[in-house]
């Protein structure tokens, strides 16, 4: 999928080991973080990952570890598009990333809450945000429920679910 042949909307099915989720994805308002997340849901990279860290009332994140806390290796980082309007509210999707704006890779965060700290303010180190590019249509119980695991410290990691919640498939069910 180029940017000029991008649909107006993408819908993914993220099935997990708690259930399944349905996220509507934006390529018109974040053209290149569509662009990068479904090259990897097409090359099925998120299979066996898992959500590694959940912050009730915060967000849950995924899309780079094994079950073993074993880190992917990762396609290369990605321009940040955060300053695309969209803002970071319960249920949206945003690409996880570094201190530096532009790292995002393949890690992802589903907010748990309306967490407008991390919206853009402006092309600096401290403005640029958290680039949001869908949201949340079907599965709120299941979000929620992941957002209300047990949580520890593992392989350095803080934050990480006691028991894995397992991403076991994300798929491509609608591009229109």
């Amino acid at each position: 999928m180029t940017e000029a042949t991008a649909p107006k909307t993408v819908v993914v099915e993220i099935n997990t080991n708690r259930g399944a989720m349905k996220l509507e994805l934006y390529p018109e308002k974040a053209p290149k973080t569509v662009a990068n997340f479904v090259e990897y849901v097409k090359s099925d990279f998120f299979s066996q990952t898992i959500f590694h860290r959940v912050i009730p009332g915060f967000m849950i994140q995924g899309g780079g570890f094994t079950e073993d806390m074993e880190q992917k290796r990762n396609n290369k980082q990605i321009e940040n598009e955060a300053d695309n309007g969209l803002k970071n509210t319960l249920g949206s999707i945003a690409m996880a990333r570094t201190s530096d704006p532009h790292s995002a890779t393949s890690q992802f965060f589903i907010n748990l809450a309306d967490n407008g700290f991390l919206n853009y303010k402006s092309k600096t180190m401290q403005g640029w945000g958290y680039c949001v590019f869908g949201n949340l249509i079907e599965g709120k119980d299941v979000l929620q429920a992941i957002g209300q695991v047990p949580t520890g410290n593992r392989r350095g990691h803080q934050d990480v679910p006691r028991e894995n919640v397992v991403i076991e498939s994300v798929k491509i069910i609608e591009a229109e």
